[in-house]
């Protein structure tokens, strides 16, 4: 090979390296096996060795320079890396918005981000190219750890793409928990062999901090740190006028962002994603204490300001958390009301936050496979805000070898009705044989693989109905006063007459909770009259929630709240979708897609879907919106007028008896308003409870916006909310685990 043969085989190499490492760590989408990149490494480091001459410091074989001379250099960051403010309470949170509109004095739109539990630190490019690293330190001054993080893959030593001159990004190193099992086995097998007694690592965050300050990177190499971008040290405005669009731009740089992270046009959209989000971070496969908050728009920013501590346009949604550790005694299937099949671990109890914990979710097959749980294992479980219990890692160095506990194998029937497990499938963008994304007149192709999900698809299913039933008459739902799990578990449940007979369940469908009455809920053990009164007066009362509440309680997969309200929307009623042809005709809505339209389609033209809405139907429920008045010719007189609340918006503020801030919000849209965040001129009146912010209070008195009470509202509502009770009933049966 001449030597301008090796300079351009140099490149080839090097420039297919980064676009692999682009793919897996950016994209998160590998097109080549391990062994495939493994092979171009290899080939690239012979070539080098060959040309010592044409290595560059950016080439993909030079991450690991020479070993650190005593302590590590300390100098000061070219702007302070502040801290994040710190809420634990929604009260806290609200607060802090409010403050962030008053400073800003126009509308902001959010970004919420993941807080990663690893160590701060801020990576410095000059023309492209990785020149400094450091660690955060008090802020000011900052440690640096430059030959480290050039071990880290996901690092790239240059960037790509249309890159500044100088360019600071920050970020979080980090350590996966899958990799800590790792080291921690490995580690134990080498003390083993050795006859030492073996210490392990403790927790990501430590052990990625220790790494961090190893003289010699080849140890840091070894441990396979991670990293993710979060902000910038460096004038962001030359790259972009918003926080997410920076963020896109870092990714085409090759720098790898947080992931999960979303925009919205309204906090009211971002605090609904912040509580999405606490449901399902025990998925991860990294330690994430807490949610970050951010203004979107730089020029916002600027005017909000920052304290001598920390930025005034961001804040962090921290949660406490505590873990413990204990043996998995079983893995036990559940099926949920969509037929979903969730494994959950039957634990040796331990106690955690001062409550004993023997169960806790293992979500799904992707989470089984991925973290590798078996019976008999040592896990680590966590209650994040001392609420549900998650599996977060197993320590599989404490696995028996002789013999090795088997994978767990996921069950090919349900426990419940034996009928076949059948597993999901997931729509995603096609690629092509170089990762590229595959386009057909200009649209992104797509295609189906194997999802995350397992579950029975038999609608009949006893194990099904009983948690569609719980789901049915919960807050979210129907809003029936007085049914939860432990009734709908007697309500589903023969009943016993003596050692040889028994009766049918008194609930096998919907429409027999419509058919119950005082007499027959008697026959239960321990319901009184009174009681058995009350019910069934709660049941009768949620026939009128409306449509939409109907169809999300109905537990069609994919369909929330919103959906169905989208849906109720434009179809008007469930006949209507009982009348549609295809599939297609639900994409017409907004945000239903191919794979939730099918599952529309499917229900509503099964005979088990129809036969529900039928008897329904004439048991009473609603299950259609008004129909419209005749429209005059000045537009006047249309259904949405015939709502209470219509072209009405309501900013609500302080405390309220009746309604949570998730109720109120439902209750101001079921009656045809909108909920507003914040007082503007567009605001119809703003709602007062107890302690109400004064921020909002002074902005109605300055626009001349009237204030209502809670029993004005009502009032003006006709006497009742669209929710129906304050009781705080289950929303969720798989509650019963924990």
């Amino acid at each position: 090979m001449t030597h301008n043969e090796a300079r351009q085989e140099i490149e080839r190499l090097t420039a297919e390296i980064r676009r692999c490492d682009r793919l897996y760590f950016v994209e998160n989408a590998p097109d080549r096996p391990d062994h495939e990149y493994d092979a171009l490494v290899k080939e690239l480091r012979k070539i080098e060795l060959a040309h010592p001459d044409l290595v560059s410091s950016d080439s993909p074989t030079q991450r690991i320079g020479d070993k650190l001379e005593g302590k590590a250099e300390v100098v000061q960051h070219a702007t302070p890396m502040l801290s994040i403010e710190n809420v634990y309470s929604d009260g806290e949170l609200f607060e802090f918005v409010e403050s962030a509109k008053k400073a800003a004095n126009r509308p902001l739109a959010w970004v919420c981000e993941l807080k990663i539990d690893g160590v701060a630190a801020s990576l410095v490019y000059e023309k492209g190219v990785l020149t400094r690293a450091l660690t955060r330190g008090d802020g000011v001054f900052g440690e640096i750890i430059t030959p480290n993080v050039r071990t880290i893959r996901d690092v790239p030593l240059k960037l790509s793409g249309d890159f500044p001159d100088y360019l600071e990004a920050r970020g979080e190193i980090y350590m996966t928990n899958s990799n800590l099992d790792r080291l921690n086995r490995e580690g134990a097998e080498r003390a083993q062999a050795a006859g030492k007694e073996f210490k392990p690592f403790a927790n990501p965050r430590n052990l990625t901090s220790g790494t961090l300050k190893q003289l010699d990177p080849k140890v840091c190499a070894e441990r396979n740190l991670r990293f993710f971008a979060h902000s910038t040290g460096s004038d962001p405005t030359a790259v972009a006028s918003t926080h997410f669009e920076f963020m896109r731009k870092l990714r085409e740089f090759g720098l790898p962002t947080a992931p999960l992270a979303k925009r919205f046009e309204t906090f009211d959209e971002a605090f609904a994603y912040v509580q999405e989000m606490r449901e399902n971070l025990a998925s991860l496969d990294f330690e994430v204490d807490g949610i970050v908050l951010k203004v979107d728009d730089f020029a916002a920013r600027a005017a909000i300001g920052s304290t001598s501590k920390f930025p005034k346009w961001l804040v962090a949604c921290k949660f406490e958390k505590y873990e413990a550790q204990t043996t998995v005694r079983d893995i036990v299937v559940q099926i949920g009301k969509s037929g979903v099949a969730t494994p959950v671990a039957e634990l040796e109890p331990v106690e955690i936050a001062g409550t004993t914990v023997s169960r806790a979710t293992l979500h799904n097959i992707a989470f089984i496979e991925e973290k590798d749980v078996r019976v008999g294992d040592a896990v680590v479980v966590a209650k994040a805000g001392k609420i549900i219990p998650r599996v977060m890692r197993v320590e599989s160095y404490l696995r028996p070898q002789t013999p090795e506990p088997p994978r767990f194998r996921f069950p090919e029937r349900c426990p419940s009705c034996e009928s076949p497990l059948v597993r999901d499938q997931q729509e995603v963008s096609k690629r092509d044989e170089t990762g590229a994304l595959v386009k057909v007149d200009g649209k992104t192709v797509k295609e189906f693989v194997d999802g995350s999900f397992i579950r029975c698809a038999n609608p009949e299913c006893p194990a099904q109905f009983r948690e569609r039933l719980a789901f049915f008459a919960s807050k979210g739902a129907m809003d029936v006063d007085g049914i939860g799990a432990a009734l709908v578990e007697r309500l589903t449940s023969p009943i016993q007459i003596d050692l040889f007979e028994q009766e049918p369940p008194l609930v096998r469908s919907f429409a027999d909770l419509y058919r119950l009455t005082p007499e027959r809920l008697t026959q239960l053990d321990g319901v009184k009259t009174k009681s058995a009164n009350n019910l069934t007066q709660a049941i009768q009362e949620s026939k009128t929630r409306g449509p939409a509440r109907l169809l999300t309680a109905l537990s069609i997969p994919g369909v929330g709240a919103q959906t169905a309200k989208d849906l109720v929307k434009d179809f008007r009623s469930l006949d209507a979708m009982l009348e549609v042809e295809s599939a297609e005709a639900f994409t017409a809505t907004e945000n239903v897609g191919a794979i939730l339209a099918q599952n529309l389609f499917q229900f509503f033209q099964s005979d088990a879907g129809r036969r529900i809405i039928a008897e329904l139907q004439e048991l009473g429920v609603e299950t259609a919106l008004p129909e419209l008045p005749a429209t005059s010719a000045s537009g006047e007189n249309s259904f949405e007028n015939a709502l209470p609340l219509d072209g009405k918006t309501i900013c609500v503020t302080g405390t309220l008896n009746r309604y949570d801030r998730v109720e109120i919000k439902e209750t101001i849209e079921a009656n045809g308003g909108k909920a507003a965040s914040s007082v503007s001129k567009k605001t119809t009146f703003v709602l007062v409870g107890a302690k109400p912010g004064q921020a909002k209070i002074d902005k109605a008195a300055e626009l001349g916006v009237p204030t209502i009470t809670e029993e004005e509202f009502e009032a003006m509502i006709g006497g009742s909310s669209a929710n129906g009770s304050d009781a705080d009933t289950t929303d969720n049966v798989n509650n019963l685990l924990f």
